[in-house]
């Protein structure tokens, strides 16, 4: 036990004392955290395309697609036949939203009836589709509550708004693209900063000796303890601080989060002692960090759909501590998930785990002798 002690300062002090390691495993983390948010704070859509299906043709009709086009978030683009054709617009990318005015509108406002619109977003883009709704939700309501005299002219007495709109927003409350992202982003930032600083070191200490690192079992796991209690801090400073101070949904399932986080980082250790015994200098975990970062973001399917991602793309996702991590820490933050709900996610990262840490074993053990990371 004193030697995994004894290999778990030297790890820390390693990071602490190299100065390319502290940068990228302290400093960045740290950095991203007010800089990248940043990006996403004022963030606003406009002149988003929509579609318009318009089955009723009446001068009520006529006078909403007038409101349709007046807000700048959205202008219609174009009317189609049917709501058919109008869909396969929608999923070739031709527009963001689809509003269909059903048959006999103006003669169930005029009747005094509850008059009902459609009202479809592409989910795909999470940003746009917000902004889409929200704003023709403001136009139909608009129009609904002008409405209101219309009825009344015609039966006498006021009536109920014929259109109304509830919105209950659940767990992203601002509505907004950033509160949607950068959660979740947070997540692939620790991630990637604590492969780029394990690379960094493993890299540099196989340069210098020439030859293939081993390590006993004692050192490699105080080494991998060192590596998870830095991984751990980023991860909690994101979900607690950060989010803090740039306002975004916090607080959740705090044990859950300090659970399956710890999870989540203990399976990024292993992935990354893995993937760093094969880097032979320091600049190899740089070009891995570049030319990951964002295809694993999107096999994450956060922000792209599952149902859109290629299908052996989503089993490969199920190898990656990103995949189950960023989902595991966005419903335990954002939407104050039970462990129960997010078990399929906690099972992966156990099995991504007990993989990685045999593979990286495999690759860095060395039953006799000693090979750490020390400082000379």
């Amino acid at each position: 036990m004193s030697a995994v002690w004894a290999s778990l300062r030297q790890t820390l002090l390693a990071v602490l004392l190299d100065r390319y390691a502290i940068v990228v495993m302290v400093g960045a983390v740290i950095l991203y955290s007010f800089f990248y948010p940043a990006a996403y704070r004022h963030q606003v859509a406009g002149n988003l395309p929509i579609l318009v299906v318009d089955e009723d043709h009446s001068a009520t009709s006529r006078e909403l697609l007038r409101r349709l086009d007046a807000p700048r978030v959205a202008r219609v683009v174009g009317q189609t036949a049917g709501i058919d054709s109008a869909r396969r617009q929608l999923e070739a990318g031709d527009a963001e939203g689809i509003v269909l005015i059903p048959a006999n509108l103006e003669r169930d406002i005029l009747r005094g009836h509850p008059a009902k619109l459609v009202l479809l977003g592409n989910g795909a883009y999470l940003g746009r589709a917000s902004w889409v709704l929200g704003s023709v939700a403001d136009a139909l309501g608009s129009f609904g509550r002008e409405a209101v005299v219309t009825q009344a002219a015609f039966m006498g007495v006021p009536q109920a708004p014929p259109v109304t709109l509830v919105q209950r927003p659940l767990y992203n409350t601002q509505e907004g693209y950033g509160s949607a992202i950068v959660p979740g982003v947070a997540e692939l930032i620790v991630h990637q900063t604590l492969l780029m600083g394990i690379g960094v070191l493993l890299g540099g200490r196989r340069l210098a000796l020439g030859r293939r690192l081993r390590f006993d079992l004692p050192t490699l796991t105080g080494m991998a303890l060192g590596f998870g209690l830095i991984g751990l801090f980023g991860l909690l400073y994101y979900t607690g601080f950060t989010a803090w101070v740039q306002d975004y949904p916090r607080g959740g399932n705090p044990l859950g989060q300090l659970l399956g986080g710890t999870l989540f980082i203990a399976a990024t250790v292993a992935f990354g002692l893995f993937v760093g015994s094969f880097f032979r200098t320091r600049e190899r975990a740089f070009q891995y960090i570049i030319a990951t970062s964002i295809p694993l973001f999107f096999l994450a399917n956060l922000s792209w759909p599952t149902v859109m991602t290629p299908q052996p793309l989503v089993w490969l996702s199920q190898l990656l501590p990103t995949t189950s991590g960023i989902n595991l820490m966005v419903r335990l933050t954002q939407m104050d998930a039970r462990l129960a709900d997010v078990s399929h996610e906690l099972i992966t990262l156990g099995a991504l785990l007990l993989l990685y840490g045999t593979l990286a074993a495999w690759r860095l053990h060395e039953k006799k002798g000693t090979e750490g990371i020390d400082l000379n």
